[in-house]
């Protein structure tokens, strides 16, 4: 199947960014999210992103306009996926967030679309186990930020099809990514590794081992990582950091996953980092 028209659902960081690289690649793309100033906002950062690739030359002029026509937004989700090819599901990183969500695709997109979810640690069995099609419900993980990263980690729940997993595999080529298949284990590859490494980071900082910048230019300067752990988890979100934790926490079994206090009292504080101006590190303007 060629996939011609895509619904992404969520318009946050990583929904818009993949509405984005969707559309560059010549896609029709319906973007769908609760809240309409949260799409309008969408929609001006993608146009920001896009004037961004233009001055580094990576775009020509006049394809914004073009690209930015191919998105569609609104609020209802049955209308936004009634004739799709796949769908991406990038609500935030709950799962019974996740359940209510694919329960309302599968009762209304079409019966042979492919329903993919962006999550970065939660079950894409227990996701597809909610629908009535498992074997067309696979895993798209993107990377932040999106138009940049390159990596999309595809997860193969226990029930996909080689079929599903041929289609998103080429999909995920066609938009400029670079596919990597993986089975379905709590955290996959990325965050199964990542997320251990940002703990012990913010362990570290609660230990008084360091302070966070040192902490930061030692992986840069000393591992050479563009950017360090804590900055980097500012980035992704500190509450989207503990969500991932506290599954692979739970699913593994394994202590070694347990989140460190510190994180759940900066998330208890609202300090979530670079979209709360506030984390690890300051960004007021």
């Amino acid at each position: 199947m060629s996939v011609n028209r895509i619904a992404v659902i969520g318009a946050g960081t990583m929904g818009n960014g993949i509405a984005h690289v969707a559309a560059q690649s010549g896609r029709s793309v319906r973007l769908v999210d609760v809240s309409r100033d949260c799409l309008d906002g969408a929609l001006a950062t993608v146009a920001r992103n896009l004037d961004r690739q233009i001055k580094k030359g990576l775009l020509e002029e006049g394809a914004r306009d073009d690209i930015l026509g191919r998105i569609e937004t609104g609020t209802d989700i049955a209308a936004g996926v009634a004739d799709v090819d796949l769908v991406v599901e990038a609500a935030p990183e709950k799962a019974e967030i996740k359940r209510q969500v694919f329960n309302a695709l599968d009762e209304a997109a079409p019966a042979g679309a492919i329903l993919a979810s962006n999550t970065s640690s939660i079950s894409i069995t227990e996701i597809a186990s909610m629908t009535s099609r498992p074997e067309r419900v696979i895993g798209m993980h993107f990377m932040n930020p999106v138009p940049v990263m390159k990596l999309v980690e595809v997860i193969r729940g226990l029930a996909t099809s080689d079929e599903t997993t041929a289609e998103v595999m080429d999909l995920a080529t066609a938009l400029g990514k670079t596919p990597v298949e993986v089975n379905d284990f709590p955290g996959f590859v990325s965050n199964r590794i990542l997320l251990p490494m940002i703990n012990e980071a913010v362990f570290a900082l609660m230990e008084g081992v360091a302070e966070a910048e040192a902490i930061d230019t030692v992986m840069k300067l000393g591992m050479n990582h563009p950017m360090g752990p804590l900055a980097l988890a500012d980035l992704i979100g500190l509450d989207t950091c503990l969500n991932i934790l506290e599954v692979l926490h739970r699913d593994l079994g394994d202590d070694r996953y347990r989140p460190c206090p510190l994180l759940r009292k900066y998330v208890a504080a609202g300090w979530l980092g670079r979209k709360s101006a506030r984390g690890f590190f300051s960004y007021e303007t």
